[in-house]
C-alpha cells in the first residue's frame, strides 16, 4: 500500500515544467495531493484511490483537477476567483484473476495513447476536434 507522497508531475509546456503535488488529506481512501496556488480555491489536485469492489475485483482511480485563477473586480474590489477548471480522470478495473502483466500492459497501453504522436488520441483530446471515419 503506498502512503501518501509528493508527485510530481510534467505538464506539456514549450519548456516543460513540473509540477510538485504534495499531501494534503486522506480519507474513505481517496489520497489527495495539491500543487498550491497560494489562493487555495486555485490549488491543483490529484486524487487516487484504490479498492476492492463488492464482487471481489478492483478499481483504481485517478483524477486530476486544474482550476484557471483570475483576479476579477467586485464592488471595486479585485478578488481572485476560479473561471474555469480543467478536469481529466481514469478508471482501471481490473478482475480479481488478473495477472501482473496485464495490468501492467493495460496501465502502458493508456500511458502510451496519451503521447502527443498518437493522432487520434491527442487531436480529439488536445485539439478538441470531432472523431470521424
Amino acid at each position: 500500500m503506498p502512503a501518501l507522497q509528493n508527485l510530481v508531475l510534467t505538464d506539456r509546456a514549450a519548456t516543460p515544467v513540473n509540477h510538485t503535488f504534495t499531501p494534503d488529506s486522506l480519507e474513505n481512501n481517496v489520497g489527495r495531493v495539491v500543487e498550491s496556488s497560494g489562493v487555495k480555491a486555485g490549488d491543483s489536485a490529484f486524487t487516487v484511490s484504490s479498492r476492492k469492489t463488492a464482487n471481489g475485483n478492483y478499481r483504481a482511480t485517478l483524477k486530476l483537477a486544474i482550476p484557471k485563477v483570475e483576479a476579477g473586480v467586485v464592488n471595486g474590489i479585485t478578488v481572485n476567483q476560479v473561471t474555469r477548471t480543467a478536469i481529466a480522470s481514469v478508471e482501471f478495473s481490473f478482475s480479481k484473476d488478473s495477472t501482473l502483466q496485464e495490468r501492467k500492459d493495460a496501465v502502458g497501453m493508456l500511458q502510451s495513447s496519451l503521447d502527443a504522436s498518437k493522432v487520434l488520441v491527442n487531436n480529439a483530446v488536445i485539439n478538441l476536434e470531432g472523431v470521424w471515419g
